[in-house]
């Protein structure tokens, strides 16, 4: 069976519920992510090597977890996590439940995106501020976030887009939103025209994401 727009416009609500619990999954761990995933950037920064808060056993110790964490694939994460889902969540379905996963492979992905970004500043802003007696505190929300801020923006937007392929992924599992359906409707009713719409709402949400990134890195990126 090809694309059937009629039987597309009857799947109406069908869609529009499993596009909003895809917003809802990716709202709820990016904002996660943004609490836990920019502190922890931040320390994996300045504890390295030669900078203001040096100190080899955070370093190690917070850098070992973020890599572990990142090397599960994600549909590995989904299943170990369940007994924390079903604490956090009260349930291992659906879209709240599906949100913690999301949230714990979201966080060490963001921290080494803010990491990353915070190096390309310029080693000498740093060295000068700490010249002039510049606290670890004001050096962090004078000089390295606002450096920074462009690039962040950017990796927000990446960790977005990340986040719309893991809920899709989540779907697998009995999380919600697009996934979900694609699953039931598309996989399991062998139906095209769903597999089809899936697809395309994932394409145009990413591209919007991705344009949306790309105009607000630029426009409060000064340098």
């Amino acid at each position: 069976m090809g694309f059937d727009f009629a039987h597309m416009m009857t799947l109406g609500p069908e869609i529009l519920l499993a596009f909003g619990q895809t917003l809802y999954m990716i709202a709820i761990s990016l904002t996660v992510a943004i609490f836990i995933g920019l502190p922890l950037g931040i320390l994996l920064f300045v504890t390295d090597k030669g900078l203001f808060l040096e100190n080899r056993i955070i370093k190690s110790t917070f850098g070992f977890v973020v890599n572990m964490v990142r090397s599960i694939p994600f549909i590995i994460l989904l299943v170990a996590l369940i007994p924390l889902t079903k604490i956090l969540a009260g349930s291992t379905i659906g879209p709240a439940a599906a949100s913690v996963s999301l949230s714990v492979a979201a966080i060490p992905f963001f921290a080494r995106i803010v990491e990353t970004s915070l190096r390309e500043i310029d080693k000498g802003v740093i060295e000068a501020a700490v010249a002039v007696g510049a606290t670890p505190w004001m050096i962090i929300i004078d000089v390295l976030l606002p450096e920074a801020k462009a690039s962040i923006v950017q990796g927000v937007t990446l960790t977005i887009i990340s986040l719309v392929a893991y809920s899709a992924m989540a779907g697998v599992v009995g999380g919600g939103g697009i996934g979900d359906l694609a699953i039931r409707f598309g996989y399991y009713r062998y139906d095209n025209t769903i597999m089809i719409v899936t697809v395309v709402i994932l394409i145009v949400l990413v591209q919007l994401i991705q344009q949306l990134g790309d105009w607000t890195s630029k426009a409060i990126d000064k340098r």
